[in-house]
């Protein structure tokens, strides 16, 4: 959802000229301290501000702008701009942001991996050499077949869960 803030009487169509570009839903909120309780109530993917709003209230704007969170920040001057740059100035955030999230969770699944390959390698090898055991009691036995079971699986969720992610960070 996006969030539109500005007092303009083109919100309305502002909001669905984007609505019918990125396809996102929007709130309009026509001064700051309406966007301020919208953005503690709501997840926005973009605000959109009125340039015009964060001039003429710079401590208020300071304020909102605090209670972002995740979402993407865009500054618009609807008084002089027309809709098609509206619409690509919030397209090329929202696309920009997209590619950011792509990357920041490959990378965290990189670090993860690499993390936890290790650890699993070691867990294998032990179970291995564990089940190596001259005189093993048969229920040692077993339950070493079965954390071994269990550790190849986790091997091959993690590397599952690499390739599934790899094509996402190509087409972003």
């Amino acid at each position: 959802m996006i969030l539109l803030v500005t007092p303009s009487e083109r919100a309305a169509e502002c909001g669905a000229a984007l609505r019918e570009a990125i396809g996102e839903e929007f709130v309009i909120a026509e001064n700051l301290v309406r966007a301020t309780v919208l953005l503690r109530a709501e997840f926005y993917l973009a605000v959109v501000f009125d340039q015009y709003l964060l001039e003429s209230e710079p401590d208020e704007a300071a304020n909102t702008i605090g209670h972002l969170g995740t979402a993407i920040l865009v500054q618009v001057n609807l008084a002089i701009s027309g809709m098609d740059r509206l619409v690509r100035e919030v397209r090329a955030a929202v696309k920009r942001q997209r590619r950011e999230e792509v990357a920041a969770r490959q990378a965290a699944i990189g670090k993860l991996q690499g993390e936890l390959s290790g650890t699993v390698t070691a867990l294998l090898l032990s179970t291995e050499l564990a089940m190596e055991t001259p005189d093993l009691p048969p229920a040692a036995a077993e339950k070493l077949r079965s954390v071994l079971k269990l550790v190849q699986q986790l091997r091959r969720q993690l590397e599952s869960a690499c390739q599934t992610e790899e094509p996402e960070a190509v087409r972003g």
